[in-house]
């Protein structure tokens, strides 16, 4: 996470070190620039006050020796031109060579011979390798009787730009260095309190409510809102304790006064008349308190169930091998063939209160509310990556409507064909919230088609995370 922060950060420095080293650089390649100009223009001036002395009065021996002098020290041609452009002096020809490469020369020169002074060149970038020309014109305003010409390489005033420009960037670094090196760990320390956040809150949807967030690091404010977290997870925790206390509660209260109900209405059948219809209130009052008995039993196994939200892996041969044989058995005194197709090597994330339980269910209700012939177990890993693992249980039974399958997942919900047949309507809304618990799914399909063609059955697809068996 703090990663994320530093690309926020360091592009923003980026940016204000450029907003300031950019204009900086240019400045300083002007002022580098102006100076070597300036060193130019002297010189010109110099050359141009012995010209028009040399040209006055003829002797310009004097003035050739100092512009051959001034080229073997700095490599730089000087020429003396006439107003005709003709040139007058110059060092072995090295300004006739060196003209050939400037086209803004004959436009500087003209300038120069009519009385106007040469301007600074903008051509600063180091990447240009135009040279400097400088003309100054020999005597004044309409008594001008020639120019001084330098044409000067920038090769070493550019490399000094270039050397100034890499200052100014190792300058500039030094404080993005010192950001990412204080903002690496101050972010670390700033963000750690939101990754415990993180990792409290992924415990807390997996179903462990009694992870709390670490209140005593971080800024002021994260550990306020650590604090506040950790309020609101005792009272949720509480709620659940308490609701899941109440519904245990009440189901084992209940229990013994029910039970004792229920003798007491059975000590009551020496006393009926076989046929009567104190025989038929009688067995509505039987059927109705065993009813009951299986709800009490239901809301206890739930709170029971419930109450166990630790989620771990587990090998599904391991789980199989301790139920077919028991599956076999039931759908063999039922009727019904039983067909298993799993195949080996499948390891998953079990859900609270295991997967054995959550199976057992499913079989349960193909074969007390489907009337099929045949019951199929599969299962097989795919989804994305391979990250699921699918366990369908289908029969080729009466089935439910496509319409009802959302509500079957609900608690105390039964099919109106189902009325008659004992159940509470609870088993398959807890094992979707057990699955759930364990980041799976369990989804109501389409099952096996019916022999007489006349539809599907039933089908209950339990999806669970696939784990690595390293």
């Amino acid at each position: 996470m703090h990663r994320r922060l530093l690309v926020v950060l360091v592009p923003l420095a980026v940016l204000f070190a450029a907003a300031l080293g950019v204009p900086l650089g240019i400045t300083v390649a002007e002022r580098e620039m102006q100076e070597t100009y300036v060193d130019r223009l002297n010189d010109v001036g110099r050359f141009a006050s012995l010209a028009e002395t040399a040209l006055s009065t003829g002797r310009t021996e004097a003035l050739d020796q100092e512009l051959r002098r001034y080229h073997a020290l700095y490599g730089i041609p000087v020429a003396v031109i006439d107003t005709s452009g003709t040139v007058l002096l110059e060092p072995a020809g090295a300004y006739q060579r060196a003209a050939r490469g400037e086209p803004s020369l004959a436009r500087i020169v003209s300038a120069a011979l009519a009385g106007a002074r040469s301007e600074p060149s903008r051509k600063w970038a180091p990447w240009d390798d135009s040279a400097l020309v400088v003309a100054e014109p020999v005597g004044r305003d309409s008594e001008v009787v020639g120019a001084v010409v330098t044409i000067s390489d920038l090769s070493r005033t550019r490399d000094r730009i270039l050397v100034r420009w890499a200052q100014l960037a190792g300058i500039g670094l030094l404080p993005l260095i010192a950001l990412v090196a204080v903002a690496w760990p101050v972010s670390a320390w700033v963000l750690r309190p939101v990754r415990k956040l993180d990792a409290a809150t992924s415990r807390i949807s997996q179903g462990d409510l009694t992870i709390r967030a670490d209140a005593e690091a971080g800024p002021v404010e994260l550990r306020r809102l650590a604090a506040s977290f950790n309020t609101m997870m005792e009272s949720v925790e509480n709620g659940v304790q308490r609701q899941r206390a109440f519904v245990s509660d009440a189901s084992h209260q209940l229990r013994n006064p029910l039970t004792s109900l229920r003798l007491a209405v059975e000590s009551l059948a020496p006393h009926l008349s076989p046929g009567g219809a104190g025989q038929q209130v009688y067995d509505v009052a039987v059927d109705e308190l065993k009813a009951m008995q299986r709800l009490l039993n239901a809301l206890q196994a739930s709170a029971r169930m419930e109450s166990m939200r630790t989620t771990s892996p587990v090998d599904l041969d391991a789980v199989l091998a301790t139920r077919v044989e028991r599956w076999r058995a039931l759908t063999t005194t039922a009727g019904q063939t039983l067909a298993v197709d799993v195949p080996p090597g499948l390891r998953l994330l079990e859900p609270p209160g295991g997967l054995g339980s959550i199976l057992d269910e499913l079989m349960s209700n193909a074969l007390r509310l489907s009337d099929a012939r045949l019951v199929q177990v599969s299962a097989s890993a795919g989804g994305a990556a391979g990250g699921v693992v699918t366990i369908a249980v289908r029969d080729d039974g009466q089935g439910i409507e496509a319409s009802e399958r959302e509500q079957a997942l609900r608690r105390f919900w039964r099919s109106p064909k189902h009325q008659n047949v004992p159940g509470t309507g609870l088993g398959l809304a807890i094992c979707a919230d057990l699955v759930g618990a364990a980041g799976g799914e369990l989804r109501l399909e389409d099952g096996l088609p019916r022999p007489d063609g006349s539809g599907h059955g039933f089908a209950a697809v339990v999806a669970l995370p696939v784990v690595d068996p390293a």
